[in-house]
């Protein structure tokens, strides 16, 4: 019999990685003037890790919440619309407390944030209604909170602006931290940085310690897993995926409102609107973090920085077309399914739950 050979775990796929990084890093530095040596010093470049810190944040913040909600059985596909309730309610409640005007006052952009967070859970609320209480498809559910998203966001911008962009509000400022903001790399990096990226990473060890150290990241894994086990155990499912969903919608709330208080500073609600596919994106980064909080921060790195390096090509007349970095973290999520296999659902996600049943 002929033996097939055995698909590599995800330490080959990185150690492979991590041969074709130094490979690329020896040729940008032997020649400099070389595609490789132009792609390693937009690399090294702080403009572009900053840039990239910031790009992350709806992305691996999305990607958490629907760690949260998948793991419970609910598959959130509406993130994507999240991320743009909440970007859009963040912008124009900033826009209205402070008239518009781009010196606002702090306090103004973080009554923005709240805002937007709070919207986000509301649709996410409203998710969870339709897909745990009247049992919906949750895929299409899904899509419908995006579609709602997409069209309401721009229509209710043409009422106040007259267009489907809104006016600038600014942006919140870099929190500076004295002494070790001088630290080389890491300065720069951690220590002067706006708020959201902040948010991000407390986020991300949040959502881990969550999920793998308390008993309600027990019960979500169970309620996903074998939910009839979770509430023969007394622990009642339709609380564990509710508040799953919630959380979802809470995470997503932080990273469209911090987006777009942080890096867009307005909202452009046209075509795929200003959040462009992040929400998609961050579903990829969760698959290819095998749901994992913190691999899912370091794969919205990843993404965020071939994004950030495109924009630094275009900055210098390298004409890379965006939708093609987008395809890459979809080009991933298929090569590591493929190729490693090791990312797997849960067995109930999708699956309605009535413990009435027998």
């Amino acid at each position: 019999m002929i033996e097939l050979p055995s698909r590599p775990d995800r330490r080959t796929l990185l150690v492979g990685l991590g041969a074709i990084t130094a490979v690329w890093v020896v040729l940008g530095l032997v020649f400099p003037d070389s595609w490789a040596g132009v792609l390693l010093s937009i690399a090294a470049n702080p403009s572009t890790h900053t840039t990239m810190l910031r790009l992350a944040v709806p992305i691996a913040l999305a990607a958490i919440g629907g760690i949260f909600a998948e793991k419970s059985g609910v598959i959130n596909i509406g993130i994507e619309g999240l991320l743009i309730v909440s970007a859009f309610s963040a912008i124009i409640v900033t826009f209205w407390l402070g008239s518009g005007e781009s010196t606002l006052a702090l306090s103004h952009h973080w009554w923005g944030f709240a805002v937007g967070v709070l919207v986000s859970t509301l649709f996410a609320l409203l998710f969870a209604i339709v897909c745990i209480d009247f049992k919906a498809d949750q895929i299409i559910a899904g899509l419908a909170v995006w579609l709602i998203a997409l069209g309401l966001a721009p229509f209710v911008s043409r009422i106040v602006f007259d267009s489907p962009n809104t006016a600038g509000v600014g942006y919140f400022q870099n929190v500076t931290i004295p002494v070790l903001s001088e630290i080389p790399l890491l300065g720069y990096l951690l220590f002067d940085t706006p708020p959201q990226v902040y948010i991000m990473l407390a986020a991300a060890v949040a959502g881990w310690y969550l999920l793998n150290r308390t008993a309600f990241g027990r019960w979500v894994v169970a309620s996903g897993e074998n939910p009839k086990a979770l509430d023969t155990a007394g622990v009642d499912v339709r609380r564990v995926r509710y508040t799953a969903v919630l959380l979802s919608g809470i995470f997503a709330g932080l990273g469209g409102a911090g987006f777009a208080l942080g890096q867009l500073g307005t909202f452009a609600g046209g075509g795929e609107t200003a959040i462009g596919g992040r929400g998609f994106i961050a579903i990829a980064t969760y698959l290819f973090a095998n749901y994992h909080p913190i691999g899912a921060l370091l794969g919205s790195f990843l993404f965020a920085g071939l994004e950030a390096m495109q924009f630094q090509l275009q900055n210098l007349g390298y004409a890379v077309p965006t939708e093609l970095i987008r395809t890459i973290p979809y080009v991933t999520v298929i090569v590591v399914l493929v190729f490693v296999g090791k990312t797997r659902l849960p067995e109930a996600a999708g699956e309605a739950y009535d413990g009435d049943e027998d």
